[in-house]
């Protein structure tokens, strides 16, 4: 490897040919100030557009932006010099000229970037004045709000969406003080092929993109008398939330959260870890009965409702494929209404209200698909993601800290390690594995941990002997590859029985309602780790083993993949390469074949 040799504030660093200043200086923990780059080898993401000039340093004649300057034998580079420190003030101080001066009741506050920068160089008055550039908010979707007025054109999420995710729905429009972020001829983002999977949430560094708040729509759920208020956690939420507390990536917080769930007056606080083994129960059970019929394979998982969006917009022809049953939050719901209402606390569905907390904000989108429920009672009333409950312990004035550990109410509580493992990337499939394994073999797994499918890598693939039956297995992580694997399903070059997709790059643990990790992976890494340790340290590590779900069965759902199984856990999928009518900001699809252009 070719290194090169240089001084950085007088610090001797060699580093690879081909390196910027930016990547230098963090060898000599040297910190420059950025905004618009972000690069995340984990997931091949680099967004280096050099567009904000935050990031000027000294370097031979000039000033240079450190993270689009490559290195060069022999530089001698300042990063503290009075021209470069004058330099980043004026660059950030223009950008507060345009910038909405609302910070104190910005959902981003205390999390934007622009604001820690102009905190850390010490601006406290803006001197630039003049017009700002305004646009409307576009709050045409259930789960993300964009604020172009709050955009530094950083070119993130553009970089995120197109180069990662492979949906395309933003890009630069239009010229100099018009500059915009934007869809295709401006539209609203229910209009385009936008997944709600919320990643360009993630990386933007200020409050230009982000989910729609459904804090207050659930403090005054919990102020209604006539309704029971119920809530259920996904299995991620809990390896992250006390992040937003000081603690550190991974903590394992559940009987803290419990705690502070029931501190905020829900009723009942379960676990989506139990509909997640329900789920492995039905998808396992329609998986062995494709197999054995040779038809309709590979099954595509249908956790993720941002990959099911994917795919009912980008694949319309392979519907056929993706599992029908519905994601762990909506077969939560369903049984929540559907017979523990009716039947463990004697009450009718729609006095029941179902609250989720995920770590995700397509998830909120997923809550008002009109096919999730019975009799036009949703299965999910409302989603909240990690953050929000974050804020909720926060208003609440709960010392969340120093609260008890508390267990999860029952019989909708109790599941197995397969269940946590859901929020990581091949989760879903190692757990449909031990249960597939056991159902065909009628044998007991000797070990339960399939590490052929684990791992932070985009696309995973692996072949598990089941019996005699080699069933070849893939994981896709990103709708980026995810496309990659639809294609080779489209041309007729798949080789698998068995697809699982998470539209976020590591799973449900990276999800954009998690805490923000702003681009440092490890984060996410840790939070893996510690679904792993969850699923390690329990006794009961297969979702059919779970007694509860047993119970269930016996009681109510009959047998897996029956009858009362589809009418309650299934759903079905439609074909969304639609055209969308917009009135007042309310969207409307309609088929293309009816539309008018």
């Amino acid at each position: 490897m070719s290194l090169v040799n240089l001084t950085i504030n007088g610090k001797s660093v060699s580093v690879p040919k081909g390196s910027t200043i930016l990547e230098a200086a963090k060898e000599v923990n040297v910190q420059i100030p950025n905004l618009c780059h972000l690069k995340m080898k984990e997931i091949n993401m680099i967004n280096q557009c050099a567009s904000c000039r935050v990031c000027m340093v000294s370097a031979g004649r000039g000033l240079v932006p450190a993270c689009g300057t490559l290195v060069k034998e022999g530089m001698d580079v300042q990063t503290n010099t009075k021209e470069a420190l004058k330099a980043r003030k004026n660059v950030v101080e223009l950008l507060l000229s345009d910038h909405p001066q609302d910070c104190l009741v910005c959902e981003k506050n205390g999390n934007c970037e622009l604001q820690s920068i102009a905190a850390d160089l010490g601006i406290r008055k803006i001197r630039y004045k003049g017009e700002q550039s305004t646009s409307p908010k576009d709050t045409s979707t259930e789960s993300i709000v964009k604020d172009h007025d709050k955009c530094i054109l950083c070119r993130r999420c553009e970089t995120m969406c197109n180069d990662i995710q492979s949906v395309g729905v933003l890009s630069g429009i239009n010229r100099g003080f018009g500059t915009e972020v934007s869809t295709f001829f401006n539209s609203y983002l229910c209009e385009t092929e936008c997944t709600f999977c919320g990643q360009c949430i993630a990386v933007c560094p200020t409050g230009a993109l982000t989910e729609v708040n459904n804090i207050p729509t659930v403090w005054n759920a919990l102020n209604q008398k006539e309704k029971t208020v119920a809530v259920q956690v996904a299995p991620a939420v809990r390896v992250a939330l006390g992040e937003e507390f000081g603690l550190e990536p991974g903590t394992i917080t559940t009987g803290k959260m419990v705690s502070a769930l029931k501190a905020l007056g829900f009723k009942y606080v379960f676990d989506t870890n139990f509909s997640a083994d329900l789920t492995i129960l039905e998808e396992a059970s329609e998986f062995l009965h494709r197999l054995k019929k040779g038809k309709n394979l590979p099954i595509l998982t249908s956790c993720c409702p941002a990959w099911i969006n994917f795919v009912e917009k980008n694949y319309p022809e392979f519907l056929n494929l993706p599992s029908s049953c519905k994601s762990p939050q909506e077969m939560f719901g369903a049984i929540a209404k559907n017979y523990f209402a009716p039947k463990v606390i004697n009450i009718k569905p729609k006095d029941m209200y179902i609250v989720s907390v995920m770590p995700c904000v397509a998830k909120k989108y997923e809550c008002s698909r009109t096919e999730l429920g019975q009799e036009e009672v949703l299965d999910v009333d409302v989603s909240i993601t990690t953050r929000e409950l974050a804020k909720m312990i926060k208003e609440a004035g709960i010392d969340f800290l120093t609260l008890d550990e508390k267990d999860f109410d029952n019989p909708l509580g109790k599941s197995s390690g397969a269940a946590d493992i859901f929020g990581t990337t091949g989760g879903v499939l190692e757990a449909a594995l031990r249960t597939a394994y056991e159902w065909v073999t009628d044998k007991e797994l000797a070990d339960v941990n399939f590490t052929q499918v684990r791992g932070m890598e985009g696309i995973k693939e692996a072949s598990i002997d089941i019996d005699g039956t080699i069933v070849n297995v893939c994981i896709a992580s990103s709708l980026g590859n995810a496309r990659k694997v639809m294609d080779e399903v489209k041309n007729g070059n798949s080789k698998y029985h068995i697809i699982e997709v998470m539209a976020c790059p590591g799973g449900c643990i990276a999800g954009a309602g998690q805490p923000y990790h702003h681009g440092d992976y490890d984060v996410v890494k840790k939070r893996a780790l510690g679904l792993y340790n969850i699923d390690r340290n329990k006794k009961l590590r297969k979702s059919h083993e779970n007694p509860a779900i047993v119970a269930l069965y016996d009681e109510f759902l009959g047998e897996p993949h029956g009858k009362v199984a589809h009418k309650f856990l299934h759903t079905h999928y439609f074909d969304k390469s639609l055209v969308y009518n917009v009135n007042n900001g309310e969207c409307t699809c309609i088929k293309e074949s009816d539309a008018t252009v």
